[in-house]
């Protein structure tokens, strides 16, 4: 069948398992260091873009005309569970909050020290161990997590934490979108 195929290159392309959420990430090296927690079920990005069309209100205009289309912005979230949490992880949950030792106290307001960028890192293709691992990585600028603290406990089973970290544009850089995606594959892939 003609149609019926795949390129011969997909295992190379393929983004493999959940990935790690991490506070700092290096995309020349591959090293992740600071593993925020252990999720269950996955994680989630969406960056949902709103756009308005100047010709929507035009007589004869056709819908989407795209020399009259302009992106306004970019909602971008990383979303998912986690199922381990240590006092640094629950302060990033809290958003707006406080850490003194073990004790985190929520705030009414928001500081600019509330933000903080996070990493998706996940392994990337047939190659996906050792020192040249493929990867694809997402590079969330000035985090929040906007779904605030949410555990959900069960009988005999494990605490789980809820998160939506929103990526958010900065008054020092209005035209940076808040995230960057890198996808590296690793040499022996690379084609000439």
């Amino acid at each position: 069948m003609k149609y019926t195929q795949i390129p011969t290159d997909t295992f190379k392309n393929l983004q493999l398992n959940a990935g790690i959420l991490v506070k700092t990430f290096d995309p020349e090296t591959g090293e992740a260091t600071d593993l925020i927690g252990a999720t269950t079920g996955g994680v989630n990005f969406t960056d949902a873009v709103e756009y308005t069309d100047f010709g929507d209100d035009i007589d004869n205009c056709p819908k989407n005309m795209k020399e009259l289309k302009v992106l306004d912005s970019h909602e971008v979230t990383i979303s998912g569970t986690f199922v381990s949490v240590s006092a640094a992880t629950a302060k990033l949950l809290a958003a707006a909050a406080d850490a003194s030792g073990n004790k985190i106290t929520p705030r009414n307001d928001i500081v600019d020290a509330d933000f903080d960028d996070i990493w998706w890192v996940g392994d990337y293709s047939d190659v996906n161990s050792g020192n040249d691992a493929g990867y694809i990585a997402i590079h969330l600028l000035n985090a929040l997590n906007t779904g605030g603290f949410q555990i959900q406990t069960t009988d005999r089973g494990k605490g789980q934490f809820a998160f939506e970290f929103t990526g958010h544009y900065s008054m020092n850089a209005q035209d940076t979108v808040p995230y960057e995606l890198y996808v590296k594959a690793a040499p022996a892939q690379t084609e000439p």
